[in-house]
């Protein structure tokens, strides 16, 4: 199956519901250079830093490029 992975970040909010703010799409060919901190980052800098945010978190999602279902591969998670 050929897909994109993209990362949907949510923002946390009051009574223990998300909100979603944004979707950033994976480019990086090095799956090596793929960690939490850096997905985290890249979502602070182009979506927390925006909104002024400090909670949120990501879920990785894989996006089928012919029909374009999505699919959660499940949430990013601190390594170690």
């Amino acid at each position: 199956m050929d897909y994109l992975i993209a990362y949907e970040f949510y923002a946390k909010g009051e009574n223990n519901s998300s909100h979603l703010i944004g979707i950033l799409p994976e480019r990086r060919r090095d799956e090596r250079r793929i960690t939490y901190e850096s997905v985290m980052n890249w979502g602070k800098m182009y979506l927390g830093d925006k909104t002024g945010l400090k909670n949120f978190y990501c879920v990785r999602v894989e996006i089928e490029r012919n029909t374009g279902t999505i699919r959660e591969s499940g949430m990013l998670k601190p390594e170690g």
